[in-house]
């Protein structure tokens, strides 16, 4: 039996915006499309990746940053 070949997969990068504005939503839809459409969910999840990287990096930066602050003051 032969699958669907006329699947629109394309990628595309609103998708890829909207898994990193919305993170949880382009994994799902990652897991969801990994099979029928991966460009397409590579991505969605690529975009998910690089907004939780982000975000990661952002509390780092802010505890470094309150350290130092702390540090500074004598606390």
């Amino acid at each position: 039996m032969e699958e669907n070949t006329n699947v629109n997969d394309k990628g595309g990068f609103l998708w890829g915006l909207l898994g990193f504005c919305i993170p949880i939503v382009g994994l799902i839809l990652f897991l969801v499309w990994k099979d029928s459409k991966p460009k397409t969910a590579k991505a969605a999840g690529v975009g998910a990746l690089i907004s939780v990287i982000i975000g990661v990096l952002c509390y780092i930066f802010a505890a470094i940053g309150l350290i130092g602050g702390a540090a500074a003051l004598g606390a």
